[in-house]
């Protein structure tokens, strides 16, 4: 595998991104992945990593670089701060970063960047369908985990735009989530039905917002590796 820490500038400025893909076999398909709340990490990285092992180009921007270079609530225990940073990220903002991604990953021969996937967890679910609707021509697979924020009383509200997107959605919901409750996620999937978006939203029984993650409290091993096979199959469809 090769990994590289680079800045990709901005219109906002320096913008640090990890990028990992295999070392051969190139080109591969580009994955963005969009992180949660919490900030850049280790698990993030790892997680990337498990998607590159499956002949990935994936790039994972920090998105709080307009206010901080690094982040992560874990070790500064600030909750506070990370709702600021969080509530700082608008859909446009980070729909414009992936694209930064998505104009880098096209310069570099290993990447193949014609078809586009992206994934985004919590905060970053609704980022995933901002990307989806404002490039349908390159973005054609987006999947939301316990993402938050899909139906909002916003003009930019996820629900609305999903006409302008031809990619494939994928949305997983936690059984229990107060930042996602269940009838958020029902006028999401009707809006999809309404829409004839082409995709599904998926309940995960047992469940609670951040089962995905490894290292958090709340994971659920059997959850989180459906979510992963849900990723691969998604990816296999549509980015190949």
């Amino acid at each position: 595998m090769i990994e590289h820490h680079l800045d990709l500038t901005t219109p906002d400025g320096e913008m640090p991104t990890f990028i990992v893909h295999p070392d051969s076999g190139g080109p591969h398909p580009l994955v963005v992945f969009l992180m949660d709340a919490p900030g850049m990490r280790e698990e993030l990285h790892d997680m990337c990593r498990r998607l590159a092992t499956s002949g990935y180009y994936v790039l994972a921007p920090m998105l709080y670089y307009r206010d901080v270079r690094q982040y992560n609530v874990f070790e500064t225990g600030d909750r506070d701060r990370m709702f600021e940073l969080m509530n700082n990220v608008s859909n446009a903002q980070a729909s414009a970063d992936a694209k930064v991604c998505m104009n880098f990953a096209q310069s570099d021969p290993a990447a193949n960047a014609s078809k586009v996937g992206t994934v985004g967890y919590c905060m970053s679910g609704p980022f995933t369908i901002a990307l989806a609707a404002d490039y349908p021509s390159q973005v054609t697979a987006a999947a939301s985990i316990h993402g938050v924020a899909l139906v909002t009383d916003a003009d930019d509200s996820p629900h609305l735009r999903l006409s302008e997107a031809n990619a494939e959605i994928y949305v997983g919901a936690a059984e229990t989530d107060s930042y996602a409750p269940q009838e958020m996620i029902d006028a999401f999937a009707a809006a999809m039905n309404e829409s004839g978006s082409k995709g599904q939203v998926e309940w995960y029984p047992g469940t609670e917002h951040g089962f995905a993650f490894a290292e958090r409290p709340l994971y659920d091993k059997q959850s989180s590796e459906r979510h992963w096979e849900r990723l691969h199959d998604l990816f296999r469809r549509n980015l190949h």
